[in-house]
């Protein structure tokens, strides 16, 4: 075993016995060892481990940024005891943050998830996928809230959502249209039906009357989005089932431009209900469509002429 190699060992002892897991550096970094005793080197440079960082080729940004992150600190070390070790710089890659654009649904497309949802079996399993991408079109909630969503969460009589444990660990209220809750209290007499003893508190629950996991929301909706047809229009636009809610912000905010509404006054509003704690994140939604983007520059241009 080489020093390089003694250095990593001891490295990753030290590491763990302050607390760290290490599970990607555990297996990082004894390559890098390997990598150096390969090319005949004794100590780390910028040069060497750029070019380890980007092997094996074809891989995403994100996959050379995690694994210069992992030898910075390593290097960080190493230079400590002996100056001669080069620590790579900041900034030597591009940022391998990329924000997935978001899928707009069209109404056409919405009702034919819906439609498509419908044909699934059980009756009762088609029932819970029909109501709940209904629901997050129309409520903009995370897919895990309408997964947690209990009985007890809706007051019926006044059509009031309330959600618990969110992304942020806050609790928020949802005013619901009245088609909504009606649409909920089919769901609810439906449900009743099949399971009259409810095995779960689960709103949602499946053809089993089990309250819904994740893996098989989305596995099920995937499905769906395959069945009806739509494809993507690059590699980093595609059909999610998190853009059920995406759809939700735009055609909100495209409702709140075409009635002539003040949307500085409003964001504040929508913030709350898709219970961002940043509004920054909602304002995001704006660039989302060319079509949102269109009204926007229509609101500027009329302004601009009222102004002349």
């Amino acid at each position: 075993m080489n020093s390089i190699q003694l250095s990593v060992d001891e490295y990753l002892s030290l590491r763990r016995h302050l607390g760290f897991k290490l599970k990607d550096a555990g297996h990082l970094l004894p390559a890098f060892a390997a990598y150096m005793e390969q090319a005949g080197a004794l100590t780390v440079t910028s040069e060497l481990a750029l070019t380890w960082v980007k092997q094996p080729a074809g891989r995403s940004v994100g996959w050379w940024q995690n694994r210069l992150s992992t030898i910075r600190e390593f290097a960080r070390y190493m230079h400590g005891i002996d100056p001669k070790h080069e620590i790579p710089a900041r900034g030597v890659l591009p940022s391998g943050h990329q924000r997935v654009v978001p899928y707009i649904y069209t109404e056409a497309e919405i009702l034919g998830l819906m439609s498509a949802a419908r044909g699934l079996v059980p009756d009762l399993r088609a029932a819970t996928y029909t109501t709940l991408i209904g629901l997050l079109v129309t409520a903009g909630m995370r897919a895990g809230e309408v997964i947690r969503l209990n009985r007890s969460d809706i007051d019926w009589d006044e059509g009031i959502l309330t959600i618990h444990g969110t992304k942020f660990n806050k609790t928020r209220e949802l005013v619901l249209h009245p088609t909504t809750v009606d649409a909920l209290r089919h769901y609810e007499d439906r449900r009743g039906e099949s399971w009259p003893r409810p095995l779960t508190s689960a709103f949602f629950v499946s053809g089993h009357g089990a309250r819904l996991g994740y893996r098989t929301l989305n596995k099920t909706f995937r499905q769906l989005v395959t069945y009806v047809g739509l494809h993507t229009e690059s590699g980093a636009r595609r059909p999610r089932l998190h853009d059920l809610r995406h759809t939700f912000a735009v055609n909100t905010l495209a409702d709140w431009y075409r009635s002539g509404l003040e949307i500085n006054s409003k964001m504040h509003l929508l913030s709350t209900y898709l219970g961002h704690i940043n509004p920054a994140n909602t304002y995001w939604y704006l660039s989302t469509t060319p079509h949102l983007l269109g009204l926007a520059t229509q609101r500027l241009e009329a302004a601009q002429g009222e102004v002349a």
